[in-house]
Formats: C-alpha cells, structure tokens, sequence
C-alpha cells in the first residue's frame, strides 16, 4: 500500500514513551505469508481463557520453517479443531519503504493512529499494547483470537487480534445467561513476525459493525491488562528532555560502500557505530526542547522526530512545520537536498529539504541535525522526512555528489529522478583539475560541452575531444564522473522535471534557503534565535509576490498572443522567464517540416544564437496536431516548466492562438489559491471515532481561517460564522439537557 499511515497532525509527543511502530511504503497486504514447502502438519489444540463477558482465544497458527509446518488451532464457535486459512498470495514491495517509529505514552492513550497494513513493532507486546490502547480510546475492547508459534518451540510468529465483538455464541454459550455481547464483528488485524525480528501488522479491518461504548470498555479484560510491565516501559529511558517520534533504524544491508558496510539478514553492521552522537555543546539539547516546545504552542502541526543511540544520547533529529507540510502538496514535484552545512563541517550540521514556490522563490519544506553523513543517517532522515508528507515522494530529486546520500535515495526512494546539483559537479572538476581551473579556455569549452549539447552523440564526442586536447583522459576521478553523466549532464534530463530549479545556463542553480544568514561558524543558539525570522522574511516575499502579481499587469514587450495569455495567468517572476522566450521567438528565422507521421509532424527550427551576429543552431520540434501535444529537443518544458521559443514557433506556425491548457501549469499561477494548511485528505470520516472528529474539525476550521485573513471584509464574515456555529453546538448540549 502507497500512503497508508501519517503521522496525526495533533500527536502528542511523550518523553515517557514506549511504543515503536514502524510503517513500511508500498506494501501490499503482506509480504508472502507462508511459504508451504509441501512439509507435514501437525496440529494441537490450545487453552481456552474466559474472564467476565470476554472470551481469549490463542490458536497456535501457522508457520513454515526449515521441513516443518506447525498448526496449533482450537476453535471456539464450532466446538472443535479447525486450520486456520492460509494465505499465501501475499506480497510485499520491498522497494520504497518509509519506517517510522511513534513513541507514545501509553498511560495517557490518546490520539492513536489507526493501524494500517505496513506498521512494524519492536515486540509481540508492543503491537498487543498498540492496539489495545488504540481500541480502549476508540471504545472497544479486544482479544486475541488466533496465535501460531515456531515448530518445537514455544517462540510466538504470528496472531489475529480482533474486536471483543467478533464471531457469535456457540451453541453452547448459546444457553447460558451471560448477556450476548458478540454482533460478528469483523474489525482486526494480523500480526507476523518478519525476518527483522519486528511484528508487522500484514491484514487491517477498520469497520465495526457495532456502537462504541467507553465506560462499559473500561472494565473489559483486555484494557485490564495494563499491567506493571507496560507500566515500567512507559517511563522515561532516557536522558534527552524531548518529547520524541523514535524512528527504527533497520539493518543495513549495502552491497557497493554507501557509508556503511555489509551486514546480513538480522545483523547490525559491525562498523556502524551505535555510539554516536550529534555534536552538541553544553546547553545545546535544552535549546532545541525549548524551541521544539515554544513552537508547538503556536503551531499545533508543528512535528518533530529524534533518534537515539543505543546510550540514549540524541544522535539525529528532524523538524517540519504545518506550512511547510502544507506546501509540499503544491510543490513537493521537485525538491532538492541541501546539505552545505553537513559537507562543509559548518559548525551546525544542518541538512535542508527545498522546493521552489510559484513565484520561483525557494521554501523550506523540512530541516535535520545530522550526526554524519552515512548512509545509515540518511535512511533515518529521508524515512523520517517522507513520513511527515504521508508517504508521497516527490517527481525529482536534486542533491550534491555524495555515494552514501545516492543510496540512500535508491533506497527510500527508488522511483524518483535522482539528479545532481550540476553547478556543483561544474565547480568540483574545476576543484579536482589543478591548473586547468585557471583556464579561461577550459572553462570555456567545459560550459560549452555540457550546458549547449542538445544531442547525446554531440555531448560525448565534445567530452571526448575536450579530455584528449588537456590531457586530462587518464583522470580517474573525472572518467568516475563521467560513467554517471546520466545524472549531471542536461542532455540526459530532457525527461525530468525540474521546474526551474537548474537553469543549466553556465551550471546555474537556486540558492540555499539560508543563504546569507548561516556561516561556517554560526551556533546552534544563533540558527535558532534567527530560525523563525528567517521564516517570516521568506513567507512575507511571497506574500508580497503574490500581491504585486494579483494586482499589477506586467509590461508587455511583443503583440503575441500568447504573451498576452500567460500575462494574464503566471505571477510575475515566471511570466518575465516566459516572456524572454516570447522574444527570442525572433531569433527563429527558418521553420522546415522534415517528417510527418499522421497527425505527428517533426519541424526543424533554424535559430540565431545573440540574434543576427550569432551561430545558428538546428532545434527539432515534434507536434501532434490531434492532441496537441509539443515537443522539443532543448526539452524546456521539463527544465522550466513553461515552453520554449522553438516550440512556440511552431504552434504560431500552424495558426494555434493561445497555448495548449496542459502547457499552463497550476503551480505557476497567480489566481490558484493555496491554503497552506494540511493537505484535508478525504471528506469521508469515522463519525464514531472521536479521534477523527477534531481532525477534521480542526483543518476546516484553519481553512476558515487562512480565508478569513484575505482581508477585513472576509475577517468579519468568518468570525460571525464562527459565533453562529459555536452557539448552534451550544444549542445542541442545551437540548439534550432538557
């Protein structure tokens, strides 16, 4: 399943806090749950538990190891042995994966997510005490309806855990006077232990067929069970004062030396040191609680997550904030890692999650404090950080050159377009040259090669005249470089989007967010004290942007229509990038149809680079005049999100007007309102659920108020609708007392 579990908006985060849960992306419903060798079954009955008006069931299921199949089994409602079904078409994509780890307090027992296929728990008792504190919030109780075990062992490998509702009276119980409580209630979840040595929960079923009742719950046995055990787990463990969402860190498994080394199935990698740490100085940790406490006063949304070593020391940690969550959901197609701070040893080493908005401005879409750079570190972060955006990746993915950053991508990410920086890799093979960084003639030809190429056979035999003419063709580190040209060189990426965030002019690219305000020796206390400063600049540009683009008309330079359309559409900044394709449109003096195919004709474009003292280039421009569809070789669609001069050309050529509408894209206008607060998800809610009651409350009642603060006219219309609809609840509460 794709997205089935994040984080609640409203999750409160306990230092006194033991429940792991780990979710992992794009599971089906299970990994295969058996594998039946064709080996003997045996079968042997189990004890039946009876407490009250809840019955317990354990029936020892099934498990395949080695040459043994083991079923222990006692059914209840038949009065007899019976084989629990096997299901073994289960699959589990073990691709992208998104492990998250909620630590909560149990005791308090509130706000549990919903279980979902997927989730992972460090025990048998954890899952068990999971969803018993899930249901006793809800209102039911539960019991365990089936177990199995390991063949010769009494090693518990799988359960059932259903609602206290499920199935009917036997015929038996049928007679008795005990008060019928069951209604064959289906609500459930399976629970198998995996090869990690974590319980992962492989079948869900949400729906209950019966009312909730949380005072006649509370005395069931299974909410009784809270014993001294779950009670001494919930205290806290450790000597960080945060209040934390714990991710599992899996084994490693890394075959080609991303930062950490090879491990086998259910072994740690011996080289990764458990013992490490965030580098922090004395009074450090008591300002990130303080801040992370500050904040989620104002900022309910506000989510944070820690990771400890096995010290209970505080070795990662990850923020991210409602507006940034919110975002992501209108610009989370392209986000680049920046890790400056990290790979330059900054003194603080922070790692940021950009995206770039409508008006082409970078925003901020999640931080870390980092221990390392190691594949393992960045697992932690990336799992973490994907978790928060409920399990979406974003279309493209920009970093620097790092191997253990690229596996880790691969890893959480698998099928996302991982790119790099490529004004970082122009800057590191003039860094990694010597004395041909001095070269005003390599540079030249470097930018040349790289950045004009349009064809791929023009871009390899350009490189390969380049590092023959400087004697550069026996350079290790640069032939490394090239073997993973497909990543860096723009002739590659025709197909990726990027939506500006590389221009590929001379290696070009958006700057970091923080850029101007973070230094190689700025502090932790200093980022902070600027953190919602830094913030508050960043949105009131947009917001300003955003009001000069609503209310003023740009300057037109040409009579094309189609300046004149997106005039109308684009904010500002993105209309003036359009517009100097409008007119550079003149340096296209020659338009030829070379092949037609149908509907699909291919036009060459002849163009004059700088005008009329320029070289002239050939573009190749493919066109569906039945879909009308539009492609050119410079592919700046994909790399700007708008299309280029060629293209335009070639529809004013066959008399189209105005530009296709799947050419106008929706993050770049100004008349598309974003509310930035959490994406509102389904409409279809669990009306018996309380816990989905104030989430859904709470958003639309945000998404009031974002519209409300438009402007005054909208202030008073919202706050008159808020008194109106607190004083018809209000009626609501009167009238059941009457």
């Amino acid at each position: 399943m794709t997205g089935a579990f994040s984080i609640s908006d409203h999750l409160p985060l306990s230092p006194s806090s033991n429940l792991h849960m780990t979710i992992e992306e794009d599971s089906q419903n299970s990994e295969q749950l058996f594998e039946d060798d064709g080996n003997e079954l045996e079968t042997e009955g189990n004890d039946l538990e009876i407490d009250g008006n809840d019955v317990a069931i354990e029936s020892k299921g099934l498990e395949i190891e080695g040459n043994g199949l083991d079923i222990e089994s006692n059914c209840l409602q038949n009065d007899c042995d019976q084989i629990p079904e096997i299901e073994n078409d289960h699959q589990s994509s073990r691709g992208d994966t998104t492990l998250v780890s909620v630590e909560n307090d149990i005791s308090q027992g509130k706000n549990y997510p919903s279980p979902a296929v997927g989730m992972e728990f460090e025990s048998y008792d954890d899952a068990y005490n999971y969803y018993n504190c899930y249901a006793k919030e809800l209102g039911f109780a539960i019991r365990v309806k089936s177990s199995w075990t390991k063949r010769n062992s009494k090693e518990k490998r799988g359960a059932v855990l259903c609602c206290n509702c499920e199935g009917f009276k036997t015929i038996k119980e049928a007679n008795s006077r005990r008060k019928e409580t069951r209604t064959g209630c289906l609500a459930m979840i399976r629970l198998r232990l995996v090869e990690s040595n974590r319980w992962r929960v492989d079948e869900v079923k949400l729906e209950h067929n019966h009312l909730f009742d949380h005072e006649r719950v509370q005395n069931c046995k299974s909410h009784k069970k809270m014993d001294a055990v779950a009670k001494r787990k919930v205290e806290p463990s450790v000597d960080v004062e945060v209040r934390t969402i714990k991710l599992y860190r899996t084994p490693v498994v890394n075959p080609v030396g991303y930062g950490s080394s090879n491990s086998v199935e259910g072994e740690t990698s011996e080289n990764v040191d458990r013992s490490k740490r965030l580098k922090l100085k004395k009074g450090d940790s008591q300002i990130i609680y303080n801040y992370f406490s500050g904040i989620q006063l104002t900022n309910p949304n506000f989510v944070y997550l820690m990771d400890l070593n096995d010290e209970g020391s505080l070795r990662n940690v990850f923020w991210i904030d409602s507006r940034s969550r919110a975002a992501y959901s209108y610009f989370g197609d392209v986000v680049t890692i920046d890790t400056t701070c990290l790979s330059n040893k900054y003194e603080i080493p922070l790692v940021a999650f950009v995206g770039v908005n409508h008006h082409g401005q970078p925003i901020l879409l999640g931080c870390g404090l980092l221990a390392d750079d190691t594949f393992e570190t960045y697992v932690w972060l990336f799992r973490a950080w994907l978790t928060c955006m409920s399990g979406r990746p974003p279309q493209t993915i920009i970093t620097d050159q790092c191997r253990a950053m690229q596996g880790a991508i691969s890893e959480v990410f698998p099928r996302a377009h991982h790119r790099l920086h490529l004004s970082h890799v122009m800057r590191s093979i003039l860094e990694n040259l010597g004395e041909l960084q001095e070269s005003g003639v390599f540079q030249m030809i470097l930018n040349r090669t790289v950045c004009d190429s349009v064809k791929v056979d023009e871009f390899e035999m350009g490189w390969d005249d380049m590092i023959r003419r400087f004697g550069i063709i026996d350079n290790e580190w640069l032939h490394t470089l090239y073997e993973e040209r497909e990543r860096w060189a723009p002739v590659y990426l025709k197909d990726t989007f990027f939506a500006g965030m590389c221009s590929f002019q001379n290696g070009e690219s958006m700057s970091s967010f923080f850029d101007g305000y973070v230094h190689k020796q700025t502090s932790l206390k200093e980022f902070f004290d600027m953190y919602d400063l830094v913030l508050q600049k960043k949105h009131k540009k947009e917001a300003v942007s955003d009001l000069e683009s609503r209310f003023s008309s740009p300057v037109l330079k040409t009579r094309c229509n189609y300046e004149l359309q997106v005039s109308k559409l684009y904010t500002n900044e993105i209309f003036r990038r359009f517009q100097d394709e409008v007119v550079m449109m003149t340096y296209c003096f020659s338009i030829t149809q070379v092949h037609a195919n149908g509907a699909v004709v291919t036009y060459m474009i002849k163009e004059r680079e700088d005008g009329d003292q320029g070289d002239v280039r050939n573009f190749e421009v493919m066109y569906d005049k039945a879909g009308m569809d539009i492609r050119c070789i410079c592919s700046c669609f994909n790399l700007n999100g708008y299309l280029c001069r060629h293209g335009l050309h070639v529809l004013s050529y066959n008399g189209v007007k105005e530009i296709p509408f799947q050419y106008i894209l929706s993050r770049w206008r100004k008349d598309f309102k974003r509310l930035y607060i959490p994406d509102l998800g389904s409409n279809n809610i669990d009306i018996t659920n309380p816990v989905q009651w104030f989430d859904h409350l709470y958003r639309r009642s945000m998404q009031v108020v974002e519209e409300g603060m438009i402007s005054q006219d909208h202030y008073m219309v919202a706050w008159q609708a808020f008194k109106e609809s607190l004083n018809k609840v209000r009626l609501v509460a009167a009238d059941k007392h009457v």
